[in-house]
Parts: C-alpha cells; sequence; structure tokens
C-alpha cells in the first residue's frame, strides 16, 4: 500500500511538474508573438528617435498621436476603409463559396476522375504562369479597374480547399448523406441541407482565412485597380507612407524641417500597421471558437 500510494505521489508530482514547464512554454510562446504587436502599438504613440534609442520597452516614450493625425488627416482613408470592407466581404464570400464548390465533389470517392483533378489543382500550387501572362488575361477579359480583377484570378485557393476537402471525407458522415440520397435528395439538396450547416466550424476557418488575405492584399489592387478611388485601405496607407517619405526627402534643403518630416515618416510607419492590423484583431476573438475548432478537424485525418 505504502508503495502505490508513493508511486501515486510521485505520479501527481510529475504531473503538475508537466503543467508547469508546459505554462511556461506557452506564456513564452504567447510573448514571442504577441509582443511585436505590442511594441509596434507601443511605438506608434512614441517619439521615434526614443524608440530608435532603445528607451521604448513596455510603455510609450514621448507620448504623441501625431502619426495617427497624419494618417487620418488624408481624406482617401475613409474611401480606403470602405473600399477593404467592400472588397474583404464580397471576396470572402466569393472564396468560400468557390471553395467549397470545389472541395465537396473531390470529398466523393466515387467522383469519376477524382485522383486527375486533385493532382490538377495541387499542380497550381506550385507552378502558375506568372505576373505578366495573368495580367494579359485579365487585362483581355476586361477585367482592369473592376474589383472583379481581386477575385477571379485566383479564385480557388487550393491549400483551403484541401482542408475542406478533408474535412467532408473525414467530418461528415456518410450514414446521413447515405441516408439523405435514399429519401430521394439531390446531390446539390444533401450539400446544402446536411453538408453546409455541419461545416461551420470549417466554413470559420476559410471566413478568417479569406478575410485576412484580402483586407491585406495591396499588390493586386496595385497592379488592376489604378484609379486612386478604388485602392483599398493598404494600398492608401502606402501611397500616404511614400508621400511623406518624398515629402522628407524635398524637405532636407530647408532647415529643420528634413528632422520634423523625418520624425512624422517614422511615427505613419507604426500608425499605420495599426490602422491596418486592428479590424482584424477586433474580429478575431468572436470566431476564435469555431476557428481552433474547425481548423484541427480539417487538417488532421480520422
Amino acid at each position: 500500500m505504502r508503495t502505490k500510494k508513493r508511486t501515486g505521489q510521485l505520479q501527481g508530482l510529475s504531473d503538475r511538474t508537466s503543467d508547469i514547464v508546459l505554462v511556461v512554454i506557452c506564456l513564452a510562446i504567447v510573448l514571442l508573438v504577441a509582443y511585436p504587436l505590442y511594441y509596434v502599438l507601443v511605438a506608434s504613440v512614441s517619439n521615434p528617435y526614443d524608440v530608435y534609442a532603445g528607451k521604448t520597452f513596455l510603455f510609450p516614450s514621448g507620448f504623441t498621436l501625431d502619426g495617427y493625425k497624419a494618417v487620418f488627416a488624408d481624406k482617401s482613408i475613409v474611401t480606403g476603409y470602405l473600399n477593404s470592407i467592400k472588397y474583404t466581404v464580397v471576396g470572402t464570400i466569393f472564396s468560400v463559396v468557390m471553395v467549397y464548390l470545389t472541395a465537396y465533389p473531390l470529398s466523393i470517392k466515387e467522383l469519376p476522375g477524382r485522383k486527375f483533378l486533385s493532382i490538377f489543382f495541387i499542380i497550381t500550387m506550385y507552378f502558375s504562369g506568372g505576373l505578366m501572362p495573368t495580367y494579359l488575361i485579365v487585362r483581355d477579359t476586361g477585367l482592369i479597374d473592376s474589383m472583379w480583377s481581386l477575385f477571379l484570378p485566383g479564385g480557388v485557393a487550393v491549400g483551403n480547399m484541401i482542408i475542406v476537402r478533408n474535412f467532408f471525407e473525414h467530418s461528415i458522415p456518410k450514414e446521413m448523406i447515405e441516408a439523405a440520397e435514399i429519401d430521394g435528395a439531390s446531390k446539390w439538396t444533401t450539400f446544402i441541407k446536411i453538408v453546409v450547416p455541419l461545416s461551420r466550424s470549417i466554413m470559420a476557418v476559410m471566413v478568417v482565412f479569406s478575410m485576412v488575405a484580402y483586407w491585406n492584399d495591396w499588390f493586386t489592387a496595385l497592379i488592376y485597380l489604378p484609379g486612386k478611388e478604388n485602392a483599398p485601405l493598404p494600398l492608401v496607407l502606402r501611397n500616404i507612407l511614400i508621400k511623406s517619405s518624398a515629402s522628407a526627402s524635398q524637405a532636407s534643403t530647408i532647415s529643420g524641417g528634413y528632422a520634423e518630416l523625418n520624425k512624422l515618416t517614422e511615427m505613419i510607419k507604426f500608425s499605420s500597421i495599426i490602422v491596418a492590423a486592428a479590424p482584424m484583431l477586433i474580429i478575431y476573438p468572436f470566431v476564435q471558437k469555431y476557428f481552433e475548432k474547425g481548423f484541427m478537424a480539417g487538417a488532421v485525418k480520422g
């Protein structure tokens, strides 16, 4: 009895030690991930000279909101926000629908040519025509200066499609689909009324992935949307930063002007990061539960 009791005590101590080690490791990882963003937030309201001098660590040094004032002083910032919201909403809906319509047929083992189609999609993950051929196709199809140029060329994210396909294969009960087909439901009815409602968790993952991708995308808009009135927020912030940098270089001949404008440019850099990241940081906590559940279900086989 004493031996069993002692063994139980040692095992309990070992479990507590393991828990403590895991908690410490998790806290270290959280600090490594969260601190850079916190540092950018602190730096955006600090004197940039103090930031580069290493005086800013946990709290702002020389508190100022001049960077945010300069960013929001540009009238195009509101248009950029509205454009980004529009592109993100439309693009997310379009991408999720395309991923679902592609992943569900490929999850059916009886689909003729399933292996060939899967290989075809996977090849596109590693090889593409390149920027110039894609631009020529977009131009010749009349999509230049249209928001659809942001969505149609990359309508199906193959990596996301594979995750959703795995979810359909291993997380949707086959018995329910077979029962629906026995009752006379078509493939389309089964997909809409059974598969889609049972896959809300993986849908949340796809929504987050697509939202982040479209919200942060500025290069595609730079290539296909030449008009400033159609520029999304990241592109507007980029233009503001370039404008301020150019103004700082032009002020080099003015006594004291270069230093002040260069200081403002540095503050705009940090402020732009926070302005662009804030909406996604606000939205993510509301979908975190579904995101974790769906991501694990779609990524782990069996």
